[in-house]
């Protein structure tokens, strides 16, 4: 997400649309929930790949927990419109939305539908609106890709663990 700021200030610089709000408040909000997606949600969905059994379950506790969070944020955000700033993607979207994809992939992984409809109205609304923007068609990775290079890095991480000498 940092990249994402540093654009918007070179954009700003050269009078493009902001990315981030210019309200120091809204700002401060786009920023806190960012990072909040980047420290602590994607942690857990990326932890949902390698764990087994109870921990895994724990973790997509923990992910549906934190999507109840982003969804309550979403509602409080989004001024009636179908982004987390309003009307036009920001700052939050692009946060959110580069965990799409590998939502889908920890989806597939382990049968649990994260952005249900019925649990997370606003977030299955948004995740829609995001996906049919012209700009972000362009740019979204195939869930199906994405899935593959999991598996390559799971088998990885496996094979470190087993190869690891085990704790003294």
């Amino acid at each position: 997400v940092i990249i994402v700021e540093y654009i918007d200030e070179v954009w700003a610089s050269a009078g493009l649309p902001a990315i981030l709000p210019r309200d120091p408040h809204e700002r401060a909000v786009a920023r806190f929930w960012a990072s909040y997606i980047d420290e602590k949600l994607f942690p857990a969905m990326r932890g949902t790949m390698t764990a087994e059994d109870e921990q895994r379950k724990a973790l997509i506790e923990q992910v549906m927990s934190g999507l109840g969070l982003v969804e309550d944020a979403f509602g409080k955000c989004c001024k009636g419109g179908n982004f987390f700033g309003g009307e036009t993607i920001g700052f939050l979207d692009i946060a959110l939305g580069s965990l799409l994809a590998w939502m889908k992939v920890v989806e597939g992984a382990t049968g649990v539908k994260l952005l249900d409809e019925t649990k997370f109205p606003k977030l299955a609304a948004w995740s829609e609106a995001f996906c049919e923007a012209e700009s972000v068609k362009e740019v979204m990775p195939e869930p199906e890709r994405l899935a593959e290079f999991a598996m390559v890095i799971r088998e990885r991480m496996r094979a470190a663990k087993a190869a690891a000498p085990p704790p003294s």
